[in-house]
């Protein structure tokens, strides 16, 4: 429980201090991301994980867009269907990024709830006016093998029907070798980080230019 309260405090720091420093330097379109720990730096030093990466690139390249990370560690869709609209009201989004569902698999949660809250998010995103880019994942066979196919097609099948950008999988190209993780294996470490953002870019790069217009 302290954990978890730990993780959500983090997470609402890690909020206020990029909104804020999006209203100081007067830009006005903002990216959300919706994630669990893979977006919300679990085990990493301070600014290294790959949305505080994408938040440098951003900054670097002139992009007139401001980063809020609204991620937290064992987030699952059933949380983040949950957060999203306070989220959307309160920031405004032109872009959203949506990394969820890892939490779902790993636990064997129900894969036709976890498709319906993805839909869910993207449907409410986009009726408040912000473009989606849809995260994939995919999970060990713990569950069995018809059960991880399944979890990964999720989310071809929803970016197909829903017609959303999609990044099949956040850790593709470096998912079997153990020296991009941390010590649990699970989460990557922060030279996995790069990695990460730039198996992102390619998709959510189109959005930037379409969102600015």
């Amino acid at each position: 429980m302290l954990k978890l309260a730990a993780a959500w405090l983090r997470a609402a720091l890690l909020v206020a201090v990029l909104a804020a420093a999006s209203t100081a330097s007067g830009k006005t379109s903002v990216i959300l991301v919706l994630g669990d720990s893979l977006s919300a730096e679990y085990g990493l030093p301070r600014d290294t994980g790959w949305v505080s990466l994408l938040a440098e690139r951003l900054s670097k390249e002139a992009r007139e867009y401001s980063l809020v990370n609204a991620s937290i560690s064992g987030e699952t869709t059933s949380g983040g269907r949950t957060r999203l609209p306070q989220l959307l009201q309160r920031h405004r989004p032109a872009i959203v990024i949506i990394q969820l569902g890892a939490n779902d698999g790993l636990r064997g949660l129900s894969l036709a709830t976890m498709r319906d809250n993805l839909a869910a998010m993207i449907r409410a995103s986009r009726a408040s006016g912000a473009r989606v880019l849809l995260i994939g994942m995919r999970i060990p066979p713990n569950y069995g093998r018809d059960y991880a196919e399944r979890f990964a097609a999720v989310y071809t099948q929803l970016a197909a029907e829903e017609k959303v950008p999609l990044v099949p999988f956040l850790l593709d190209g470096f998912a079997e070798d153990l020296s991009y993780f941390q010590a649990d294996r699970i989460h990557p470490a922060e030279r996995a980080q790069p990695r990460m953002l730039a198996t992102v870019w390619p998709q959510l790069a189109p959005l930037l230019r379409s969102a600015g217009k």
